[in-house]
């Protein structure tokens, strides 16, 4: 058995990942222990963690001389901190998530002589990422092309992002059946928090649908708690069929039964769809300093399997364009849908976990992905 400490920051594009390797690690014997921060009250409740470790951490603020001195002050605890933890479990290797949070256990496993992975979820490398690769053995990357990883000289592979077991347990369910009369199922959610946009963006668009589409929908939507009543108002006067929910947990089996989604671009958002196999309209999070979900979305895209619209630029009247245009064509989200499926990789947790075994001095055949 080995140990392995598993390091992200605490929010679910991070977590996630992260549990679904620790959910592997669990499986093969080992044992896992995690380090994050305060957030993981908010996610990480049921991260399958020998134990949990929360670390100070801080994002640097260049712009604001006195905030950027105080979290540097506070990264420098949290490596103290980290580094004190670390001694006592003394883990055979560890892997990072990414996030700030990340930093301070990142290295000081590296002061402590500990080998540690590197993982990316992103088709733009993130900012702490790229702070941490000088400490790493090894950078594992979601994408083919990856920004700012073109060039580093580290070890590097190719292994998708890790899902949860609910995902890959409806990897296999074909695309719903979709002719001219039957209903039509569509799923709109904005990542672990939601999105107010869509909850603005979304009803709209519906109710200047012809009644005879509208009248088909069938919608799961995710909105936050203070717009669920005004966007059932709204899909009550479009006489609309909408299930709303706040969080709802079993998305991957939503998103298997869909024909089509409408969410973010968001890491686990992709690798989610890619694995599924299902097509989607896809909003970045605009304001991102390296515009990572566009870059996923683009990725999408490009394949064939999505279609990316600003936040900026979409109205409910362009929306209403796009999906008369798409739920009037079935054959197309049928070819989307496969377009999708090419991109995804059913067994990233396998072979990250691999990684991880090796890294650790367990000799071991690298397993082959064969969607790669």
């Amino acid at each position: 058995m080995k140990t392995f400490v598993l390091m992200a920051g605490g929010t679910g594009g991070h977590l996630f990942p992260a549990m679904a390797l620790a959910q592997e690690l669990n499986r093969r014997g080992h044992a896992v222990e995690l380090m994050t921060d305060h957030r993981v009250e908010s996610y990480g409740a049921d991260f399958p963690a020998r134990q949990i470790h929360v670390v100070p951490a801080a994002t640097p603020s260049l712009r604001h001389p006195v905030k950027f001195i105080a979290g540097g002050l506070t990264i420098l605890r949290g490596i103290g901190t980290a580094w004190s933890t670390l001694r006592k479990i003394r883990p055979d290797a560890v892997i990072g998530f990414g996030g700030y949070p990340t930093f301070p256990p990142f290295v000081a496993a590296s002061l402590l002589g500990v080998p540690g992975i590197l993982h990316e979820q992103n088709a733009v490398m993130g900012r702490a990422n790229r702070a941490l690769v000088r400490f790493a053995d090894m950078l594992a990357l979601s994408f083919a092309s990856t920004r700012y990883a073109e060039h580093l000289s580290l070890e590097k592979a190719v292994t998708g992002n890790p899902v949860r077991d609910r995902v890959r347990a409806v990897a296999a369910a074909p695309y719903p059946v979709l002719d001219d009369s039957s209903a039509i199922h569509l799923v709109v959610f904005g990542g672990s928090q939601g999105a107010k946009a869509l909850s603005d963006i979304v009803p709209a668009a519906i109710a200047l649908l012809p009644e005879t589409l509208r009248n088909r929908l069938r919608i799961v939507q995710q909105a936050r708690p203070e717009d669920i009543e005004r966007v059932t108002e709204a899909y009550r006067r479009s006489r609309t069929s909408v299930e709303l929910a706040a969080f709802i947990p079993d998305l991957p089996e939503r998103i298997a039964a869909a024909h089509l989604v409408i969410g973010r671009a968001g890491a686990s958002t992709i690798a989610e769809l890619t694995i599924i196999g299902r097509p989607a309209i896809l909003v970045p999070l605009p304001g991102a300093l390296d515009a990572d979900q566009k870059h996923n979305g683009m990725v999408m895209a490009a394949a064939g399997g999505g279609w990316v619209e600003e936040q900026a630029t979409l109205s409910p009247q362009s929306l209403a364009t796009r999906l008369a245009q798409l739920l009037a064509d079935p054959p197309a989200l049928h070819r989307a849908a496969a377009a999708a499926r090419t991109l995804g990789r059913p067994h990233a947790v396998e072979r990250l976990a691999d990684l991880a075994e090796m890294l650790a001095g367990k000799t071991i055949q690298i397993a082959e992905d064969s969607r790669t």
